[in-house]
């Protein structure tokens, strides 16, 4: 009987053994990411052009594009309908460029905006302003709670809107 038992520790303890040892134990935190830089640039200027106009023009100090995600350090961006576009940050997703921190808008001379976020979408030309805002219109000042300009159509729709305007006497 004492020879069973001990058979049976013996199996016992190989079983446990190798499942020990296909088990395989590992820290996820621990896993490197994998290098996808594409892309890495300073100082440039990029112009993006069809066969007939030229679409965007687009500088940035430093710029690196990452798993198809283009990131910009200090963003200015012209089109056919914003004079100047500037923001601490720019990351371009496909059509949408994303603006953050001191993001402002130059819509024509004695026209800013004044925001920390904001969305561009290149292929319909709105820009949508996602955080508090500031407008500055000549002598007109004009503060709101979110914005969207559409730079073809040359309107633009703000909420909240609390606005000091000057009217021309008559």
């Amino acid at each position: 009987m004492g020879l069973k038992l001990e058979f049976l520790l013996i199996v016992f303890v190989m079983a446990i053994l190798a499942m020990a040892m296909t088990v395989k134990i590992s820290n996820s935190n621990a896993v490197a990411k994998k290098q996808t830089v594409e892309l890495e640039f300073t100082d440039t200027t990029t112009i993006e052009v069809d066969t007939n106009k030229t679409l965007s023009v687009t500088y940035g100090t430093y710029g690196i594009r990452d798993a198809g995600v283009l990131k910009i350090d200090n963003l200015q961006y012209y089109t056919d309908g914003i004079k100047l576009l500037r923001a601490k940050k720019g990351t371009l997703k496909g059509n949408k460029l994303y603006l953050d921190y001191n993001v402002i808008l130059n819509k024509e001379k004695g026209s800013d905006y004044y925001t920390e976020h904001a969305i561009y979408n290149k292929k319909t030309g709105i820009l949508l302003v996602t955080s508090p805002f500031k407008a500055i219109m000549d002598k007109n000042i004009m503060h709101g709670a979110t914005l969207r300009y559409d730079t073809k159509q040359k309107k633009v729709f703000a909420t909240k809107v609390n606005a000091v305007v000057y009217t021309a006497e008559k």
